[in-house]
């Protein structure tokens, strides 16, 4: 199927590799804000234009797009847009990552090379498992989080929407870590994060907790 990666930025550029390498999809496109770079390349691929012509681009028998964006709340959004206009959202995962049989991955979902998907865990929708990280056995991974590279989740890990996990992080077993928090770079989490908090260092510890959640 023809796709479109929405998103020329660098994390766009690892989302087409991860397409490339698994050989189920050809991208077509790219989408992105940035007038700029409309008419140039990546990697061979052109830069279209602005989300706007994802209804046109439907039309013209591109099938499905990506959504290849860092920030989880515009990733979430981007998502919906392609899903109004009649796009499928696909899944890149790269082939050397080692996903379990038995977990469930849901749509617009990105798991790079080396990444490891424990048994039953669940990814949710536009989740990113960055390169890498370790997702075990039975975690909980919520819409639009981004589990950043060389993160450690150990097993029964509850990560809700749009939280954010940090460069290397690791959390230790059963923790919950609460909606759009996010957990610093190197940080091990001995204890649940509450939703919206900012938590750094060993043991992690809460620098600051959003007051509106969600909004």
């Amino acid at each position: 199927m023809d796709i479109v990666i929405v998103g020329a930025g660098g994390h766009g550029r690892v989302v087409l590799d991860i397409v490339r390498a698994s050989a189920q999809h050809t991208p077509v496109g790219f989408i992105d804000a940035d007038p700029t770079l409309v008419g140039t390349s990546i990697a061979d691929v052109p830069v279209l234009g602005p989300v706007n012509l994802l209804p046109k681009l439907r039309r013209n028998d591109v099938g499905g797009a990506i959504i290849a964006i860092g920030d989880n709340r515009t990733r979430a959004g981007y998502a919906q847009l392609a899903r109004e206009a009649d796009l499928d959202l696909i899944n890149a995962i790269h082939p050397s990552a080692v996903v379990s049989e038995n977990a469930v991955i849901a749509q617009n979902v990105v798991i790079a090379a080396g990444a490891i998907i424990g048994t039953e865990s669940q990814l949710a929708d536009s989740v990113i498992i960055n390169t890498s990280a370790v997702v075990d056995h039975e975690c909980q991974i919520g819409p639009a989080v981004h589990i950043c590279p060389g993160v450690l989740l150990a097993g029964r890990v509850t990560v809700e929407e749009g939280a954010f996990v940090g460069l290397g992080a690791m959390v230790l077993p059963c923790l919950r870590v609460g909606a759009h928090a996010t957990i610093g770079a190197g940080a091990v989490v001995t204890k649940d994060v509450p939703a919206g908090a900012t938590v750094v260092g060993v043991p992690a510890r809460v620098i600051q907790v959003a007051h509106a959640v969600g909004s």
